[in-house]
């Protein structure tokens, strides 16, 4: 077998799926996540009262939703047939920074 051989077009097929999806999935993660927070008695205070907010540092949640974000283009936008693991590897760290986002925004319960 060739090293130059075009990678299956089910493993690259599979990988703009999980992008793509992660795309979609990125706004409601967020929302949910904060409807979750806001629920809570210690949510609401936070909100109305500025008392018993999330130790998460300010820049951080952000920082992961950014991340998740850019990965989610780049491997979505990624030439297919070209560099697999790279592409991989982009969606792996989509998923990992939008799960994470969504735990620190969670800890603010």
């Amino acid at each position: 077998m060739s090293t130059n051989a075009p990678p299956p077009h089910s493993a690259t097929r599979t990988l703009t799926v999980w992008s793509v999806a992660g795309l979609v999935l990125l706004p409601p993660t967020v929302v949910l996540a904060w409807i979750v927070v806001l629920s809570t008695e210690r949510g609401s205070r936070c909100l109305a009262y500025g008392e018993q907010c999330s130790g998460v540092p300010d820049g951080l949640t952000p920082g992961f939703f950014v991340t998740a974000l850019v990965a989610g283009v780049l491997a979505t936008a990624w030439p297919r047939t070209r560099w697999l693991p790279a592409r991989s590897g982009a969606v792996a760290v989509q998923w990992a920074a939008m799960l994470t986002m969504g735990a620190l925004i969670l800890s603010g319960a």
